[in-house]
């Protein structure tokens, strides 16, 4: 299996960037899982990322801590943007939509480790961490997407630094 792909992103607009970078993987049944303790950038990524897809409505994108998700209609197709923070048992994400956004949506997934046996195998894998003023990502693909991730060539800023 291909390594998984190490940036230093140096600020909000960084992390914006690699969101935006990470589109060109997106497609129906990708799901991106942004992992990260509170305040790590993960709902900054999953703007930067969504926005790059252009919703058809000019929408702001935010995070759905409260209705845990949003959907947006793309020229990619829809994006499911699941905020599962709030998430008491792995089997509500099934009243949400998630068999939905899996069988022909783009599913954008803050706090996946609460989807338990939910979690797809293919999936790529965003891990946030904070470092001084700025943050550490780490981008591996598992499954059938891990050679795109692998063949994935970002274009990001000269301060997101591939590692």
């Amino acid at each position: 299996m291909p390594g998984p792909r190490a940036f230093f992103l140096a600020d909000e607009t960084a992390t914006i960037a690699l969101g935006a970078a990470l589109a060109r993987l997106a497609g129906p049944r990708v799901v991106f899982a942004l992992n990260g303790p509170l305040g790590a950038g993960k709902t900054c990524l999953a703007r930067g990322l969504i926005e790059a897809l252009q919703p058809v409505d000019a929408e702001e994108v935010v995070s759905p801590t409260f209705t845990l998700v949003q959907t947006y209609p793309t020229a990619a197709g829809a994006v499911w943007h699941f905020d599962l923070y709030r998430l008491k048992h792995p089997d509500e994400v099934l009243e949400l939509g998630l068999e939905d956004a899996l069988a022909e949506g783009i599913a954008v997934i803050e706090w996946p480790e609460r989807l338990g046996p939910w979690l797809p195998r293919n999936r790529i894998d965003v891990t946030l961490a904070q470092d001084g003023t700025g943050r550490h990502a780490t981008v591996t693909g598992h499954g059938k997407l891990a050679d795109a991730v692998a063949a994935w060539q970002p274009r990001l800023p000269e301060t997101s630094g591939a590692t």
